[in-house]
C-alpha cells in the first residue's frame, strides 16, 4: 500500500468550510427520479464510498441539478483512511477475481447487463437530472453501458494470443497473456488471460455512466478489479450504478470491491494516480489535467489510458447529400449542449455549397423546438450547460469571438448568449444560445480561435476551395479525436482515410463526428491522448502481455545460430 505523503497531507487537511445542507423537500420531479433508484429523498448525507460496504466521512460533495439549480443531495466523499481501505480491499478483490475463469466472469457481466437494462430508463432519467443532457441522450448513455456488457460477455471467451513460427526446430513461440502458458499444454482449449491488476477509472461529468461502463465491462472480462473516482459534480449517477453492480456481485459471492467507488475532489483523484496499488489509470477529462495524470502515472511506470480534448471538424464537399449532412452537423454541434468529447466544433464548407448549407443549418438553429426546456421532458432538445464553470467557458468563447470581430451568424447577440426570459424553475438553470460564428482568421496552427477546444455549443465555420486545404485545416490543431467528411466521391474517401488524410482517431465518412458505437475502439491521437476504450482491440490494454517460447524437442539450440559450446 503506497500513497504519496504530500497527497495524504492534503487529504488530511480539514476543509475550511462545508457546503450547507438545504433542509427542504425535493421537487416532485427530482424525488420521482431518485426514488426509482432507491436513493433517499429526505435530507440526509449519502455515503459516497463503496468497497464491499457503504461509507463516507470526508468532504461533502453537493449534487446540483443544472437545469433548475435545485440541490439534489449531499454526498460524503472518501476520507484518507477510507481511500486507503478501499485500495486495500480492491487489491484483495483482484487476487480473488483473477482466478475466476474468464467465461464465468463473462456470465457475471451478463447479469450486470440484465440488471442495468432493467433500470435503463430510470438511470437515464438520473443522468438527465444530474448531468443535464436531454432524456433520449441520458437513456442512450445507459444503453452504451448495456451494449458494452454484451460485447464483454463475448470477449470473455475470445481473449486470445498468437502462435508464432520459431526459427529453431522443435520450438513454438506463444504470444499473449502470460497466465495462459501455465495451462496451455494441459488445457489447450481453455486459455485463461492474465489480468493486469487494479484499474483506476477517473471519469468526467459529461458521460457519468457510459465511460465507466466501457472500462468496467472490459476490465472485468480481463479479470481485473476496478476502483472508480467519478466527477465530483455527478456523484448520484455513480452511487446508483454502483448499487446495481454491487447487487450482482453480492448474488455471485464476489467481493464488492471488484467494482469499488471513491467519490471526492482533486485530492482523491491525485492520490489514485500516484498509488502503486493502481496498476492502470483510465482518465477522461481536459488536456491540461491529462498531462498531469499522464506524468504522475508514468513516473511510477504504471499504465495510463487518456481520453482528452476533441476539437472535432466536419468537412462538407460540393457533392455531399445535404439532407444527411446538415442534421448530422446540427446534432454534433448542439447535442448535449456541445459538451460531448466528439461534439462538432469546426465546420469546413466547400465554397460552392456554403450558402445553401448555412441557410439550412440556421433554419434548424432557429427552430422553436430548440428552445431550452426540462431535460426530463422528451420534447426538449436543448438542455443546460452542466455547471457555472461551463458557463464561464461559453462566455469566454463568445467574448473572444467578439474581440476578434468574428461574424456571429446565429446565437449570442447583445445578451451574450444567455437566456434571460425563462420561466421558473428553469430561470436558475445554465442555459445558453447555441452559436455559429465565422472567425476572420484563417484556420491554422497559429490561430487560437481554431486550435483551442471550447467545451460549449459554439461552432466555428470557414469556407475552402480544395479538399487538400480542408484536410490541412482539419489536422492543424493539437487535438485528434473525431473527424467527418461528407462526400459521394470514392476518390475523396480514399484520400480522407489514407496517409495524407485525417490524423484523428475517428475518421468518419458520411457520419457525424458525434455518436460512436461501442463495437470499434474509441479514442484519439495527438493531445487527445492516444488512448483507446470500448470495442475493437481496446481490451488488449487491460491485460498483461508476455511472449513465451516452449521447447518440445530434445535439443536446446540458441537463436540466430549462435554457438556457445566450449571447444
Amino acid at each position: 500500500m503506497w500513497l504519496a505523503r504530500r497527497t495524504l497531507a492534503k487529504l488530511s487537511t480539514p476543509p475550511s468550510s462545508r457546503p450547507s445542507r438545504h433542509h427542504r423537500l425535493l421537487s416532485s420531479r427530482a424525488s420521482a427520479v431518485l426514488s426509482a433508484l432507491d436513493i433517499p429523498t429526505t435530507p440526509t448525507e449519502l455515503p459516497g464510498v463503496y468497497d464491499g460496504e457503504w461509507k463516507g466521512s470526508g468532504d461533502l460533495l453537493q449534487s446540483v441539478c443544472p437545469a433548475t439549480g435545485e440541490v439534489l443531495a449531499d454526498v460524503k466523499s472518501a476520507s484518507p483512511a477510507e481511500l486507503h481501505g478501499a485500495l486495500e480491499r480492491t487489491r484483495e478483490a483482484y487476487i480473488y477475481f483473477r482466478s475466476i475463469p474468464a467465461p464465468r466472469r463473462g456470465d457475471i457481466i451478463r447479469q450486470i447487463r440484465e440488471a442495468l437494462a432493467a433500470k435503463r430508463d430510470e438511470l437515464g432519467a438520473l443522468v438527465s437530472l444530474e448531468m443535464g443532457k436531454i432524456r433520449t441522450e441520458g437513456v442512450g448513455e445507459v444503453q452504451e453501458f448495456v451494449d458494452i456488457c454484451d460485447y464483454a460477455v463475448g470477449l470473455s471467451r475470445t481473449m486470445n494470443g498468437r502462435v508464432i513460427n520459431s526459427e529453431r526446430p522443435g520450438h513454438t513461440i506463444l504470444e499473449g497473456e502470460s497466465d495462459r502458458f501455465r495451462f496451455i499444454l494441459a488445457h489447450p482449449c481453455c486459455p485463461v488471460p492474465n489480468p493486469l491488476g487494479v484499474l483506476g477509472v477517473l471519469s468526467a461529468f459529461n458521460f457519468p455512466v457510459a465511460v465507466y461502463g466501457w472500462n468496467l465491462a472490459i476490465s472485468m472480462a480481463a479479470g481485473n478489479a476496478t476502483i472508480w473516482k467519478p466527477s465530483p459534480t455527478t456523484p448520484l449517477c455513480s452511487i446508483a450504478v454502483t448499487k446495481i453492480v454491487s447487487g450482482v456481485l453480492e448474488k455471485n459471492n464476489v467481493p464488492g470491491a471488484v467494482a469499488g467507488l471513491v467519490t471526492g475532489g482533486k485530492d482523491v483523484g491525485e492520490a489514485l494516480t500516484q498509488s502503486r496499488d493502481v496498476d492502470m489509470v483510465s482518465f477522461t477529462g481536459s488536456e491540461n489535467v491529462g498531462r498531469i495524470v499522464g506524468k504522475s502515472v508514468q513516473s511510477r511506470f504504471g499504465k495510463v489510458l487518456l481520453e482528452l480534448g476533441g476539437n472535432n471538424a466536419a468537412i462538407v464537399m460540393p457533392d455531399a447529400d445535404l439532407s444527411l449532412a446538415v442534421p448530422a452537423v446540427f446534432f454534433g454541434s448542439v447535442g448535449t449542449a456541445g459538451q460531448r468529447c466528439t461534439s462538432t466544433r469546426r465546420l469546413y464548407l466547400h465554397r460552392a455549397i456554403a450558402p445553401e448549407f448555412l441557410s439550412r443549418l440556421r433554419t434548424l438553429y432557429a427552430s422553436p423546438a430548440l428552445r431550452p426546456g426540462d431535460p426530463l421532458d422528451p420534447r426538449t432538445l436543448l438542455g443546460p450547460l452542466h455547471s457555472r464553470a461551463a458557463l464561464d467557458i461559453f462566455d469566454n468563447a463568445i467574448a473572444e469571438l467578439k474581440a476578434a470581430d468574428a461574424h456571429i451568424l446565429v446565437g449570442a447577440g447583445q445578451d451574450g448568449g444567455r437566456y434571460e426570459d425563462l420561466p421558473a424553475p428553469l430561470d436558475r438553470g445554465h442555459f445558453v444560445r447555441p452559436t455559429i460564428a465565422a472567425p476572420r482568421s484563417k484556420p491554422g496552427p497559429t490561430s487560437a480561435l481554431w486550435t483551442t477546444e471550447r467545451f460549449a455549443p459554439v461552432l466555428y465555420v470557414a469556407e475552402f476551395d480544395e479538399l487538400e486545404e480542408a484536410i490541412e485545416w482539419n489536422n492543424a490543431v493539437p487535438q485528434g479525436l473525431s473527424s467527418s467528411l461528407w462526400t459521394r466521391d470514392v476518390r475523396h474517401v480514399g484520400k480522407w482515410i489514407g496517409p495524407a488524410g485525417s490524423d484523428a482517431g475517428i475518421v468518419n465518412v458520411n457520419v457525424g463526428t458525434s455518436g460512436a458505437e461501442i463495437g470499434a475502439a474509441f479514442g484519439g491521437n495527438k493531445s487527445t491522448g492516444w488512448g483507446r476504450e470500448s470495442g475493437g482491440d481496446a481490451w488488449k490494454q487491460y491485460v498483461r502481455w508476455s511472449a513465451c517460447t516452449i521447447n518440445f524437442s530434445d535439443e536446446a539450440p540458441l537463436a540466430q545460430g549462435v554457438n556457445f559450446t566450449p571447444s
